[in-house]
C-alpha cells in the first residue's frame, strides 16, 4: 500500500483525484474532487461492480485531462462494514491509495430530522476524507486493512463462535421439548445422550411418544454434527500453540499462552482479532475495541455514559471475560492492584463497571507484551512444560 499522509503538504490537488465511495448491494455511489473541476460536483452511481469502478476512475481522468490537468494520484475512501476489505486490496493492486473510514467515527448532523440518502452520505464522507488529508485532528479513524492471510485466520474464530451459539441453541429447544412432558436433568452434551435419551420416562411414567422423540432425535444429530465441528475447529487452533511457530501470529499466540491465566482460545481471538493489525497506540488499540469511555459534559450536565462500544464486539467481550481471569490468576500484576484500589470496597455494581476500564488496560499491557515483548509489571508465567 502507498504511504499515506495526512498533511496539506502531500496532497496536490492540481494533479490528485480524491474519491469516496458509498457501498451497497444495489449500486454504488461516488463522489469526487476531480483536478482543474474543484467547484464540481462530481458524483454518479454505477453498477456495484469493480469495473464499473474502474471505468468511472477512467473516466475521472479524462475529465481531468479536458481540464488541462494529469491526474498523478487517486486517493480512495469507503466506510469499513459488510463488503470487508476485498475492494481496498483491488484498488491498491491498482496503485490506488485507500483509506477505509470507521462509520462511527463520522461526526453527522444532530438534527432530529435530516436529510439522508447515498449520494449526501458520499459527499459526507468525501468531505470527511478532504479534512483527513488537510490534517484537520480527530476528524475521523481510519481502520487499519488487515494482511488477507490474517483476516482469512480470523475466519475459524468467527466460526467457532457462531458454532457455540448454535450449540447453546439445540441444548435449549432439546431441553424445551422435554420440559413439556415434565423430564429434567437430560445433558444432551455428555457422549451417553444417546442411550439416556431411551431410558427417560415422562412426568406421567411412560415414554417419551414418538413424535416427540423423533424430533429430539433430529436436534441430537444436528447437534453432534456442530460438536464434531467445533472439535476439528479447536484442534487445529491448539496446533498453532503446539508447533513451532511459522509467522508473527503464532508467535504471539504462543507467547501470550506463556502467561498465566491466557488459554489458546484467548490468545487466538486477541492476535487474530487484534493484534495482528497496526494500531499507532494503546489509545487507538481500545477505541478499536469500543473499551474508551463516552463522557457527557455540557454546561451543569455531567455524567458518564459507559464505554462507546463501537468498534470489535468479540475483542471486547473476550477481554472483559480475560480481566476477571486475570485478578484470579495474576492477583500480583499492576492492573490487578489499580483495580482493587479502587472498587476493592465497592459494591457489585461499580466492580462491574471497573472491570470494563480494567479490561481496557489489561489490553494494551498485552498488547506490549506480545508486540514489544515488555512483560505486565507483576505478572507471573506459567511453569515450563517438563
Amino acid at each position: 500500500m502507498p504511504e499515506s499522509s495526512n498533511s496539506a503538504e502531500s496532497v496536490q490537488y492540481d494533479t490528485t483525484l480524491v474519491l469516496a465511495i458509498e457501498l451497497s448491494s444495489k449500486s454504488w455511489v461516488l463522489a469526487a474532487q476531480v483536478p482543474g473541476l474543484p467547484k464540481t460536483k462530481a458524483k454518479r452511481t454505477i453498477e456495484p461492480d469493480k469495473l464499473a469502478l474502474q471505468s468511472a476512475i477512467d473516466s475521472y481522468r479524462v475529465r481531468a485531462a479536458a481540464a488541462g490537468h494529469s491526474v498523478d494520484r487517486v486517493v480512495a475512501t469507503y466506510e469499513a462494514g459488510w463488503s470487508g476489505f476485498w475492494l481496498a486490496r483491488w484498488l491498491i493492486a491498482k496503485g490506488i491509495e485507500v483509506h477505509v473510514v470507521q462509520p462511527s467515527s463520522v461526526p453527522v448532523d444532530r438534527r432530529m430530522r435530516r436529510a439522508k440518502s447515498d449520494g449526501i452520505d458520499a459527499e459526507l464522507l468525501l468531505r470527511t476524507l478532504l479534512a483527513w488529508l488537510r490534517g484537520e485532528p480527530r476528524v475521523c479513524s481510519m481502520v487499519p486493512i488487515p494482511d488477507e492471510a490474517d483476516e482469512d485466520a480470523r475466519r475459524c474464530v468467527r466460526e467457532r463462535t457462531e458454532l457455540v451459539s448454535e450449540r447453546v441453541g439445540l441444548v435449549n429447544r432439546i431441553g424445551a421439548v422435554l420440559a413439556t412432558l415434565g423430564i429434567e436433568g437430560y445433558n444432551p452434551l455428555l457422549k451417553n445422550r444417546r442411550r439416556r435419551l431411551a431410558d427417560l420416562r415422562t412426568g406421567l411414567d411412560g415414554p417419551i411418544l414418538p413424535h416427540a422423540l423423533a424430533k429430539i432425535e433430529r436436534l441430537l444429530s444436528r447437534l453432534e454434527l456442530v460438536l464434531d465441528q467445533i472439535a476439528a475447529l479447536e484442534k487445529d487452533r491448539d496446533a498453532v500453540a503446539e508447533m513451532p511457530a511459522s509467522d508473527d501470529a503464532s508467535r504471539m499466540i504462543q507467547q501470550l499462552c506463556s502467561l498465566r491465566g491466557i488459554g489458546v482460545q484467548s490468545a487466538t481471538i486477541l492476535v487474530r482479532g487484534a493484534f495482528v493489525r497496526h494500531f499507532a497506540n494503546g489509545k487507538a488499540l481500545g477505541s478499536y475495541a469500543g473499551l474508551t469511555a463516552t463522557p457527557y459534559n455540557s454546561g451543569a450536565v455531567e455524567r458518564e455514559q459507559g464505554i462507546g462500544k463501537a468498534g470489535n464486539r468479540r475483542l471486547r467481550t473476550a477481554m472483559v471475560e480475560l480481566a476477571w481471569l486475570w485478578q484470579r490468576y495474576q492477583p500480583g500484576s499492576i492492573q490487578v492492584a489499580w483495580f482493587r484500589e479502587r472498587a476493592g470496597s465497592t459494591g457489585r455494581r461499580v466492580r462491574k463497571v471497573m472491570v470494563v476500564a480494567l479490561a481496557r488496560k489489561l489490553l494494551i499491557a498485552l498488547w506490549r507484551f506480545a508486540v514489544d515483548g515488555v512483560v505486565p509489571e507483576g505478572a507471573t508465567m506459567k511453569p515450563a512444560a517438563a
